[in-house]
C-alpha cells in the first residue's frame, strides 16, 4: 500500500454512505482512496485487513532496523512502491547501486555500517516486458513528491535523471548497458532515456528477486547477483577520476564486504562468477588488489579467494 497504512473513515454527507482510506502518500501530503459504499461489506473488510497488515509490516521493519538491518528512508520507499505497483520490477527493471548493496546485506544476514544514499539507481538490461508504456517521470510524480527532470549534460542531451528540490534531494537515475560511459540510451517503454554504463549487460544478466526495506515497507525488487555486483564495483572504482576518490573507496568497501560475506559463509561461487566476465572487469579488479589487501587484512580467507579468482 502506498504511503502510511492510513485509517478508514465513513462519510454520508451526500445522502449515501461511503468508506474512504485516508493516508499520507508523502510527508505532509494527505490523500484519500475510495473503498466502497457502506453496504459493500466485503470491500470494507478487505481494506481493514490490508491496513492491519500494513501496520504490522511497519512494526516489523522497525524491529529489523533496531536489529541492524539496512532500511532506506520514506522517499525511497515511495518511489519503489510506485514502481512495484506499476509492474516495473516484474517486467525486468532492476535496482542497482547502494540500494542493491543494502538489500544484499539484509539477504546475507550481515550487520555492517549503515549505508545511506540519496540516489536510487534503476537499470534495465533489455526492453522491459510491459503491456503498455510507463512514462518514467509520470510514475515518479505519482508519488506526490515534486520530482523534476535533471537537465542532461551537455545541455542538449535528454535527461536520464529526476530529482527532488534541494542540494541533497533524492535523485533517481536510469541506467542501461552501453559501450560509452555516460552516453544517452533511449528507453521507449518508459518514455525516457538512460545513462549507458559499460558491462552493465553482464552485471544484470541473471538478476534475482530480493527485498528492499524502506520506510515502513518491504518492497519486492530485482537486484544483480551479489558476486557480479562486487566485481563490477571494483571495475567502477578503478575507472573513477582522482576527484571522485571518496566514491571509489566506497565502491571498494562494498565489494570487499560482499566478498567476505560470500566466502566466509561457505559460498563457492566467487571464483566461478568471474569466468566469462568482460576482460575489462577482470583487469580492473586486478588493479584493485593492492587496495583489497589493505581492506581485507583481517579476512585472509577472503583475500586468498579473491586473489585466486583473479589469477
Amino acid at each position: 500500500m502506498p504511503g502510511t497504512p492510513g485509517t478508514l473513515y465513513e462519510r454520508s454527507g451526500t445522502g449515501h454512505a461511503y468508506w474512504y482510506r485516508v493516508y499520507y502518500p508523502a510527508p505532509g501530503v494527505q490523500a484519500e482512496e475510495l473503498i466502497g459504499s457502506a453496504a459493500d461489506e466485503t470491500s470494507v473488510a478487505d481494506a481493514r485487513d490490508r491496513i492491519a497488515f500494513a501496520q504490522w509490516t511497519v512494526e516489523q521493519v522497525g524491529h529489523l532496523r533496531r536489529l541492524g538491518f539496512q532500511v532506506a528512508d520514506k522517499g525511497v520507499a515511495r518511489v519503489l512502491v510506485e514502481l512495484h505497483n506499476r509492474g516495473a520490477f516484474a517486467a525486468g527493471l532492476a535496482v542497482t547501486g547502494t540500494l542493491a548493496y543494502m538489500a544484499w546485506l539484509n539477504e546475507l544476514g550481515a550487520v555492517a555500517v549503515a549505508a545511506r544514499t540519496q540516489d536510487i539507481d534503476l537499470a534495465r538490461r533489455q526492453r522491459l516486458d510491459l503491456a503498455s508504456p510507463l512514462p518514467f517521470l509520470s510514475i515518479l510524480q505519482a508519488t506526490k513528491l515534486p520530482f523534476t527532470a535533471v537537465p542532461g549534460l551537455p545541455s542538449q542531451s535528454p535527461s536520464t535523471s529526476a530529482k527532488l528540490p534541494g542540494r541533497d534531494g533524492l535523485r533517481v537515475d536510469l541506467l542501461a548497458p552501453g559501450r560509452t560511459l555516460g552516453a544517452s540510451v533511449a528507453v521507449p517503454e518508459l518514455d525516457w532515456h538512460a545513462e549507458s554504463i559499460p558491462h552493465y549487460g553482464w552485471l544484470l544478466d541473471g538478476a534475482v528477486e530480493a527485498t528492499v526495506l524502506a520506510g515502513g515497507h518491504g518492497i519486492p525488487v530485482r537486484v544483480p547477483l551479489a558476486e557480479r555486483f562486487l566485481w563490477h564495483k571494483l571495475y567502477a572504482s578503478a575507472g573513477r577520476p582522482a576527484t571522485a576518490r571518496e566514491k571509489a573507496e566506497k565502491d571498494v568497501m562494498q565489494a570487499a564486504t560482499l566478498a567476505a560475506l560470500l566466502v566466509e559463509q561457505g559460498d563457492q561461487r566467487l571464483e566461478a562468477s568471474l569466468q566469462g566476465a568482460p576482460t575489462a572487469v577482470a583487469s580492473s579488479a586486478r588493479r584493485r588488489l593492492p587496495t583489497l589487501r589493505r581492506v581485507l587484512a583481517a579476512h585472509p580467507q577472503t583475500l586468498e579467494a579473491v586473489a585466486s579468482a583473479l589469477r
